[in-house]
């Protein structure tokens, strides 16, 4: 078996190839990735369930728009909570995955980590691949590789993230930002 470098942290941005509709011009930030496979959270599918509807502690810590975003088609009927604590130590419930964004345990007291939360999202289900799924994928174009930024996680207007990615790329991926929706009404 091949090694598999890891992207955790990154973004996976989808090609507007990509025909997946669960993907379609999603943004995907990448919170495990390793042999065993990969698990991550798309960024920009605002649900319009509201957090205090299902996590109601939790309802005045959730950045704008405070709503549950859906993660992916995995596990819809759980809930991640990713946030961005600046600095180098994090509070008891909240466990770093790359810089300063990391994964919050919902179950735990949100006043635990009030004070020291940058930004906070809340996600029902995720994103999955089985080992070797992810780099198929990646090999067959699906998918463009890019940094992730901690602003990411709460881009204040989720459905112009997939753009805003790309725009600022330093390469030729900064013009696929200007691909249109339906490329037939060109």
């Amino acid at each position: 078996m091949t090694e598999v470098s890891s992207l955790t942290g990154r973004l996976l941005v989808a090609t507007p190839a990509l025909a997946d509709p669960n993907f379609d011009r999603a943004v995907v930030l990448l919170l495990d990735h390793d042999e065993q496979g990969s698990l991550g959270v798309v960024l920009n599918r605002p649900t319009p369930v509201g957090v205090g509807d299902i996590l109601l502690p939790w309802a005045t810590l959730a950045g704008d728009p405070g709503v549950v975003f859906q993660g992916g088609p995995v596990g819809l009927d759980s809930a991640l909570g990713v946030a961005v604590i600046p600095g180098e130590e994090g509070p008891l419930g909240w466990r770093r995955v790359y810089g300063a964004i990391g994964l919050v345990d919902l179950e735990a007291p949100p006043e635990l980590l009030a004070a020291a939360l940058g930004s906070l999202r809340i996600f029902a289900g995720y994103s999955g691949w089985g080992p070797g799924q992810l780099e198929v994928e990646l090999g067959d174009g699906a998918w463009y590789v890019v940094e992730s930024e901690p602003g990411d996680v709460s881009f204040p207007d989720p459905e112009r993230l997939w753009r805003a990615v790309l725009r600022r790329q330093r390469s030729e991926l900064a013009m696929v930002a200007t691909y249109p929706d339906d490329p037939l009404l060109n």
